[in-house]
């Protein structure tokens, strides 16, 4: 069973990311899914009505305004990083938190390290899947790298110097 990162714990993951090409066919009606973003755009209906969690989970080259008026009906929403050099889910992060509002559980998965994570919760990430290769428990530690931070951001929208 895979361990992730969630609100700065180490649990074991309990939803199950479907993959990009998965179909409505064998899904459980009462089982906690992540789906990908096509699957939810043929058959919202369908996966609305299911008995179990509902999460969806954006590629990087998706926009996060295509969910951007549903997000709030998702448990999760999982942001794909297909290699530790592709950061545009973490402009989707943003949008998602600052633009639409999103509450719930928002997942870094894919080629996701050690050296992203505080960078990823500044963007409003609050659960990370690492790669398999990756301990959560040594990863857990780089949310502590840095104590303070000038910018404003998702996680913290003052600038220092305006919180005097």
């Amino acid at each position: 069973m895979q361990r992730i990162i969630k609100n700065n714990e180490v649990i074991d993951e309990t939803w199950h990311l479907l993959p990009k090409d998965a179909t409505l066919d064998g899904i459980s009606n009462c089982d906690d899914l992540i789906v990908p973003l096509a699957l939810w755009r043929d058959h919202s209906r369908a996966l609305k009505v299911r008995d179990g969690g509902l999460g969806v989970w954006l590629d990087a080259d998706e926009e996060a305004e295509e969910i951007g008026d549903d997000a709030n009906q998702f448990q999760v929403i999982a942001l794909n990083f297909p290699a530790f050099t592709d950061g545009r889910s973490y402009s989707n992060a943003r949008l998602l938190r600052d633009r639409y509002g999103f509450k719930g559980e928002l997942r870094a998965i894919g080629d996701v390290l050690r050296d992203q994570l505080f960078y990823m919760r500044r963007c409003g990430f609050d659960a990370f899947a690492l790669r398999a290769d990756k301990d959560p428990f040594e990863a857990l530690e780089s949310l502590k790298d840095f104590s303070v931070t000038y910018q404003a951001a998702t996680d913290e929208p003052l600038p220092l110097f305006r919180r005097r």
